[in-house]
């Protein structure tokens, strides 16, 4: 997608907060986040890592600093295999106006050899929110590929599909009543947007975000299915 148009259809749909997480990549992260310089969106870096268990996992940072660094990491544990874009498609790194810079040349769509609870001990490190993305889907879900959340691993919050409801979500897995909940639309086409999870905060940043999934000092959550 461009990056212009993006951030123009964010708006459109009254969104506010955004999060960059390409699959395995950060590389167009800034180009959405300049394309949204002067605007009141606010452009969070970010990635959708795939574990070497088979899981998405969000992960939201709030500066691109600690997003590379993260990438470095996962850039080790990615196998040396490289695209077939007649295969998979081109994997193209863009700028802000949707201009051509260069293809990401390793194949993006495998598993990074980094494992659910590595991967979140080391994005805490870094500062970063990690948040098991879209759990009630059977392909990269993580009930399907782990049949429940590991109690050792502190992740922050879960991801529910556009699919599903917070009630089915958690008549569904009753274990995700005791996490945070977020919605998103897993925006592949310009379509996708969803924009059904609502954050009372005080700025666009992971600590404010913190205390909205904790519901503390005022802030707090909400998701409103009527849009799905």
């Amino acid at each position: 997608m461009i990056p212009l148009l993006i951030v123009r259809t964010a708006l459109e749909q009254d969104i506010d907060l955004i999060a960059i997480t390409d699959h395995n990549t950060s590389a167009n992260v800034k180009a959405v986040q300049k394309a949204a310089e002067g605007t009141r969106l606010s452009v969070l870096p970010g990635m959708e890592l795939q574990t070497k268990e088979e899981i998405h996992l969000l992960c939201i940072f709030d500066r691109m600093d600690d997003l590379q660094k993260w990438q470095e990491i996962v850039d080790k544990n990615l196998p040396e295999r490289e695209n077939m874009p007649d295969y998979f498609g081109e994997q193209f790194i863009v700028d802000e106006s949707g201009d051509f810079l260069d293809r990401e040349k390793r194949l993006l769509i495998n598993s990074a050899q980094i494992s659910l609870d590595e991967s979140v001990a080391e994005i805490h490190r870094l500062g970063g929110l990690a948040i098991p993305a879209h759990v009630n889907r059977q392909a990269f879900g993580l009930f399907a590929n782990l049949g429940m959340i590991p109690q050792d691993v502190p992740i922050d919050a879960i991801e529910i599909s556009r699919h599903i409801t917070p009630t089915q979500a958690c008549a569904q897995f009753p274990q995700i009543e005791n996490y945070a909940l977020i919605q998103n639309g897993d925006v592949h086409f310009l379509s996708d947007f969803l924009g059904s999870s609502y954050f009372w905060i005080e700025s666009p940043s992971l600590e404010e975000i913190r205390l909205a999934l904790h519901a503390e000092l005022n802030r707090k959550i909400e998701i409103r299915t009527d849009q799905n």
